[in-house]
């Protein structure tokens, strides 16, 4: 049996919560307190369905051979102190958060753990406060590792080790930066987005941005990252709705910081001119700070 730890119920923690609470794994939800009083009382759904998890705290001891981070970006810290009791010698590290930086992140804290390139690739799924609906397409990219590996052909968990793990994940990140925070200011699906060609004309104006950071960091084989990254719609479902426009809808804070916050920083870094992304952050903290007016309006 082995013993996974999952940090962060949001539709990707959820969906692979319910995914490994049906494998007979040894899975527990590490929260912290007042989080899992808050699960308990109204349980997590995914589907519909209700979800009976195990839960530890940050104080628990707990020797995972797997643990899955998958909090929004804001609450990447905490989970890095959280797992600090679940790690062993056989543990690895999968962050399915969004972006490129998160595994530098832990590994600056924890310099020996096993920390695995990795993100989640899939059909968006949708979150109604503690419930989650997905439709079970979704796959772990992940860098090749012998025991991970193992590990999801044993579960039959749908996996992907790419030849070039550096490129995959700016590819993703690359789609994510457009295709999250466009929608979000424009409140359009992925079929709006696919059949907009202003829309792609724009959009390439922001790859140009990325691929020179994406380059400074050593990233090879940036060739085809502009159409890459805009074929990755077609693999969306037209009705879909990014997680970025589902925060906007529903007054959450987003992951702009993640997005075009990292790439304005990282342009800072390497004397690179991001003003695409600069209109996309600053659009964004608007439609931030007109949502929190409005929740205290009420």
């Amino acid at each position: 049996m082995f013993n996974v730890v999952i940090c962060g119920l949001g539709a990707v923690g959820m969906t692979y919560a319910n995914k490994f609470n049906q494998l007979g794994v040894c899975l527990k939800i590490l929260a912290d307190e007042e989080r899992i009083k808050r699960y308990k009382t109204v349980k997590p759904k995914f589907n519909g369905e209700e979800q009976n998890f195990e839960y530890i705290t940050p104080s628990d001891n707990f020797d995972a051979d797997l643990i899955i981070i998958a909090t929004k970006f804001n609450g990447l810290s905490s989970a890095i102190s959280y797992i600090k009791n679940c790690i062993g010698e056989k543990t690895h590290v999968i962050s399915l958060i969004n972006g490129v930086s998160s595994e530098e992140k832990i590994s600056e804290i924890y310099p020996k753990l096993k920390v695995l390139k990795s993100y989640f690739i899939g059909h968006s799924a949708v979150r109604n406060g503690n419930d989650i609906t997905q439709d079970g397409v979704g796959t772990i990219v992940v860098e090749h590792n012998d025991y991970i590996e193992n590990m999801f052909k044993v579960l039959n968990i749908d996996y992907d080790v790419p030849k070039d793990i550096d490129y995959s994940m700016w590819l993703k990140y690359t789609f994510n930066i457009f295709s999250n925070q466009v929608s979000a200011i424009l409140n359009l699906t992925f079929g709006e987005l696919k059949k907009n060609k202003e829309f792609i004309s724009f959009t390439k104006k922001i790859i140009a941005e990325v691929r020179q950071i994406a380059e400074k960091k050593g990233v090879k084989n940036l060739e085809n990252l502009e159409q890459d990254s805009i074929a990755l719609l077609d693999k969306m479902c037209d009705e879909g709705k990014t997680s970025m426009l589902q925060d906007i809808l529903a007054k959450r804070p987003t992951e702009v910081d993640m997005f075009a916050g990292e790439i304005i920083r990282m342009g800072k870094l390497y004397g690179i001119q991001t003003p695409y992304n600069q209109i996309l952050y600053d659009l964004i903290k608007i439609k931030e700070s007109n949502n929190e007016h409005s929740i205290h309006s009420c």
